[in-house]
This record gives C-alpha cells, structure tokens and sequence, in this order.
C-alpha cells in the first residue's frame, strides 16, 4: 500500500466534485440557452465524471489511497477528501447510473422544468462529496446539497402525487438532518474533531466517563443513516416518493438510500473496529436484525403493490434490506458479497425504473397500475427486458443476483443464527419472485383481454429502452466477470477491516 498525498495525482480526488459543480453553475446561467444545448453539455459533464471515477479506480486498484487537503490546511484542522477502493468503486456506480438517467431523462422528459439539468448536476456534486469526504461535518453538507437537489427533481413535472410524496420526504429528512447535527454537535464536544480518521484514534481511549455520551452519539448516528438508507422502519417515505417521480428520476435516486448504507459501513469499520474498545462492535446488534426485517418488509410490499412504481420501490427498499444483512454479518466474505451485491442491486433497480416509465407511457390511461390495459407498444422487446429485471431482481440463476444470494447465503452459514438467516432471506426471494410474476402477467398475458386496439408505436419509443437495456448489458457484465469483480470488492473488504492505512493516510506518519 502506498499513500498518495500531496502529490499531483491526488488532485484527480477534487476533480469528481469540480465538474458537476462547475457543471450545474454554468447550466445555471445558460438556463435560457436552447435545450438541446444544455441537454448536450449536461450529457458530457456526466461522461468526464465516468471517466474521472475509471481514473480513480486505476489510482486505487493497488491499495492506494489518495488524499486532497482544500485549502491546504492539514488533517484533522482543515477539510481533507479522501479517495480510497471504496469510493472510487462507489463513484463509478453512481455516474454509470446517472449518465444512463440523464439518457431517458434527455428523450423528452426534462422538459417539464427549467432546472432539470441544473439539479441533476447538483445532485452528482453532493453524491460524489458524501462519498469522498472524510469528515462527519462535511458529511452532513454533502447529505444536505444531495437533499436539497433531490427535492426539486422529485417535484419536477408537478401533480399533486408528486406534491404530497415530497412534501412528506421533505419534513422526514428535515428531521434526519437536525438529527444529524445534534449527533454531530455531541461527538465534536466530546472529542474536538469531526475528522473520521481522527476519530479513530481517539475512540481507542475513551475516557469512562465518555463512554455513555459517545455510544448514545453514534447509535444517533446510526438512526440519521438508517433513514437515509430505508431501514425498517425508517422506510416509509421512500414508497410514495420513488412512485411518483418521473423514472429517470427514481432511477438516480437509487444509489441515494446506498449513500447511508455507505456512511453505516465507514463508520461501522473506520470508527466501530477491535481499536475502539468499549465501542467495538456497537452497530453489530442492531444491524442483522433490522437488515433481515426490512428485507421481508420490502418483498411484502412488492407483493402488495398496485403499481408497477410503487412495486420497483418496495424492491430498493428489499436490496437495501439484503446489502444490509451482508454488511450485519461482517467479517471479509460477507464485506466481499456486499460490495459486489451493491453495484447488482443499483444497476437493476435503476433499470426496472427506467423500463417503468416506458411501459407507464404505453398503457396510456391505465399507466403502471396492476389491471388490464392495452398492449405495450413493441410488447416482445419490453416484456424480454421485463423478464431480465424479473430474474436480476429476484435472484433467479444464472445472472449476477442469484450470484450475489447464493454468496451471501454461503457467508452466513458462519453466524450462530444462519437458519433463521437463510430460512428469511429464501422466504423473501420466494415472495419476490411471486410479486414479478403477478405483475408481469398482468402486464403482458392479461392485456389481450381488454377491448379496443393496441396504441401504435411512436417514434422513439424503441430508443427510450435502450438506456434500461444498456443498465441490464452492465449486470450482465457482472455476472460474466464475476471473479474478477470479487477479487476487487474483497481487495476493498480487505482494506476496511485494516483502517490503519487509511487513518496514515489522511493524519500521515504512523498511527
């Protein structure tokens, strides 16, 4: 491992926040520039942040850890970014989902807002920042420009479902971030620093008397980023909302509950690790039970959705349920099996979306709710992709879901508790796999049975698919190559159980 700080390579750590930043200024004041324009530029921003995240991943590949120090106020007194194997893995997923977005986004449905592109960019620029920072406070920040950018794409197209979802969104994460800061506000008066490599050492010797203060600080800690995350049961704005925005919107949302999977994951390893004593171990009794209920919950929801929509968001909700469990169970094949699952979960979940919105838009009238409707313009095509999401997301053999199942399912043979682990993880893709097919036949089987002609196809309607076909050729992908990919999530495993690399990295000399 080598640490790479103050060196001209770590300036490529800033890179991935200047451009959408840069990026949703500049749309910004060429708002009443003509679309295609602004289309065009908001396109290729995205394309650089692609690129940028392969250079990070090729910086980091060997174990090391970039650092970028703004302003350059050293560790823990300044702002310091940090780019190690998890971050540059977890940058890549969110442009490729992002770049793929803004494709459908792009076909016609950014028109209902003047600022689509502005906010868009603005909710890379915090999503890259959550990511990268390595300080509690400038977490926060990032939670709140992300926050504050989603609600406007949430809203975008209006209606009053869109109205009332946000409304809702809004006033719960409200609370999560004054949550947030008061959790802040409590760790900074008990140790002067919000710098998380900084808190790792100092929870190595925590006074007794701190003890009570510093675990009540970091379970509130964990509350603010199980809700960010749609842990049971924390859950319940995330339905309605993902339900009613426009799918390239929901698509993009679907890396936003991994953002609080991220942060439970850094702090539980970085700050949670043997080191820290007393606290070692704190988020171990709270996680695995919580990950396998909203599992079950999230299925149960899939199965009692009315709504194609409100279906593929009960389904985040039960990826995030079985990324959690891996992350409960911790130790290196179970880190390893997350890490991989993660990238599967988001690329299908953003695909069902995307391929939402195409058969919403066919069915006319009827729309995605679970009656007979007319038939979907090019019905074969769109009910061939529909199947693909089916097995992804159910974890049907042979593709990158079952891969992802059977690997989680394999770690978890390790816990005390493996029955009722597998017994409930199995119970949940049975019922998820019931949900599908219900829906899938009553959108392509039962249509037949509704009188009047099928709409015939428009232009473009086949292009509109090809950004979800796109997402399901990339899980492809990580089924294909999916050796390789779990030799890098468990090179990323490997360097989150060891956080002394990373804590050299930001603080320098030995820890």
């Amino acid at each position: 491992m080598t640490v790479l700080s103050d060196m001209p390579s770590s300036t490529l750590v800033i890179a991935p926040l200047l451009v959408p930043l840069l990026a949703g200024i500049l749309l910004l004041l060429f708002r009443a520039r003509e679309l295609g324009g602004r289309r065009a530029f908001s396109q290729v921003a995205v394309v650089v942040q692609i690129g940028l995240a392969l250079g990070l991943l090729a910086a980091t590949q060997r174990g090391d850890i970039l650092t970028y120090s703004l302003g350059d106020w050293p560790a823990p007194y300044g702002i310091v970014l940090v780019a190690d194997r998890l971050a540059a893995w977890l940058l890549l997923i969110t442009s490729l989902v992002a770049g793929f977005a803004l494709w459908q986004a792009c076909q016609g449905l950014d028109r209902a807002g003047r600022h689509f592109h502005v906010l868009f960019q603005l909710q890379l620029f915090g999503l890259n920042g959550a990511f990268l920072t390595g300080d509690l406070f400038n977490l926060f920040v990032f939670f709140e420009v992300l926050l504050i950018a989603s609600y406007g794409l949430a809203l975008h197209g209006g209606g009053q479902a869109r109205t009332r979802a946000g409304l809702h969104y809004m006033v719960v994460n409200l609370a999560g971030s004054a949550l947030f800061l008061i959790a802040a506000g409590l760790i900074y008066g008990l140790f002067g620093t919000l710098n998380l490599a900084h808190l790792a050492q100092l929870l190595t010797t925590v006074p007794v008397d701190n003890l009570g203060p510093a675990r009540a600080a970091l379970l509130l800690l964990l509350g603010v980023f199980a809700l960010k995350a749609a842990l049971l049961p924390l859950y319940l704005w995330l339905p309605a909302t993902y339900a009613s925005a426009i799918a390239p919107v929901a698509a993009l949302f679907a890396i936003m509950t991994k953002v609080g999977a991220y942060a439970i994951l850094r702090v539980s390893t970085l700050l949670l690790g043997p080191p820290a004593g007393e606290l070692a171990g704190l988020y171990e009794g709270w996680l695995l039970p919580l990950a396998l209920a909203t599992l079950v919950v999230g299925m149960l929801g899939a199965l009692a959705a009315r709504s194609l929509g409100r279906q593929a968001a009960y389904l985040v909700i039960a990826s995030v349920g079985t990324l959690m469990i891996a992350f409960g169970l911790g130790g290196r094949e179970a880190l390893a099996t997350g890490l991989y699952y993660l990238p599967h979960s988001t690329l299908s979940a953003a695909a069902f979306f995307l391929l939402a919105g195409v058969i919403t838009a066919g069915r006319g009238p009827v729309g995605d709710h679970f009656r007979p409707g007319p038939d979907v313009p090019h019905a074969p095509l769109v009910g061939a992709l529909f199947f693909l999401c089916a097995i992804l997301l159910a974890g049907l053999p042979p593709l990158s879901g079952f891969l992802g199942k059977f690997l989680l399912l394999r770690a978890a043979l390790d816990h005390p508790g493996w029955p009722w682990i597998l017994a409930m993880i199995l119970m949940a893709s049975l019922l998820g796999l019931i949900a599908l097919a219900r829906s899938g036949s009553l959108l392509f089987f039962r249509s037949a049975a509704v009188a009047g002609e099928r709409r015939p196809a428009q232009t473009g309607e086949r292009r509109a698919l090809l950004p979800a076909a796109a997402l399901l050729l990339l899980t492809l992908g990580l089924t294909l190559w999916a050796g390789e990919w779990l030799e890098w999530t468990t090179a990323i495993a490997d360097e989150l159980l060891q956080p002394r690399n990373y804590i050299q990295a930001v603080l320098g000399g030995t820890p």
